[in-house]
């Protein structure tokens, strides 16, 4: 074989190794190939205690719904896109793995993420987490979970941790939604 033809040696996903010196990180809507490297981040990062387990068919048959970033030749962000009813979305299984997350790489699936779900008419998108600030800052706000009953029918009755979650539930209003929203302060004006 070649060393144009080479296979090339991916480390593994939670090794921490830098990106070639100027390798910008893209993003891009992640295809069914996409996959198994989407389904190790979550697996990988299961043990910092922020996420649900994904099966990997789960993550397979939903693949197309995920944003990835790559940095290099590795995805090294995620997260889905997942309707829970007509109205509302959710960022669904955020992973950005250690060494990308100064670079604002989780940010910017959001603000994709969020374009994505007022393009097709998302009245609402939320998200489970546990760092409620860090969605905040992205324009969210903390909500009771019974305000989003889409998630509990839809997920929640379902999880070993239904009625005693440890997650907050954030929402953030979009396109129409967003627009009618007036904020206190104008109201002075």
């Amino acid at each position: 074989m070649s060393p144009a033809t080479a296979a090339v040696t991916l480390p593994p996903v939670g090794c921490i190794v830098p990106a070639p010196a100027g390798s910008p990180v893209l993003h891009r809507a992640a295809t069914a190939a996409d996959a198994p490297a989407i389904h190790a981040l979550i697996v990988d990062h299961l043990a910092e205690g922020h996420l649900l387990p994904r099966e990997f068919e789960e993550v397979t048959a939903h693949a197309r719904r995920f944003i990835v970033a790559t940095w290099g030749d590795r995805i090294v962000a995620c997260a889905e896109l997942a309707p829970l009813s007509r109205a509302v979305a959710e960022v669904r299984s955020l992973v950005v793995t250690v060494d990308a997350r100064s670079l604002g790489v989780g940010g910017e699936i959001i603000d994709e993420l969020i374009q994505q779900a007022t393009a097709a008419g998302f009245d609402k998108l939320c998200a489970f987490t546990h760092a409620p600030s860090y969605f905040v800052r992205l324009g969210f706000s903390i909500v009771p979970h019974v305000w989003l009953p889409e998630k509990i029918v839809t997920d929640c009755h379902r999880c070993p941790h239904f009625r005693r979650c440890g997650q907050y539930s954030v929402v953030r209003a979009l396109g129409r939604a967003a627009q009618a929203f007036v904020p206190l302060g104008s109201l002075h004006g």
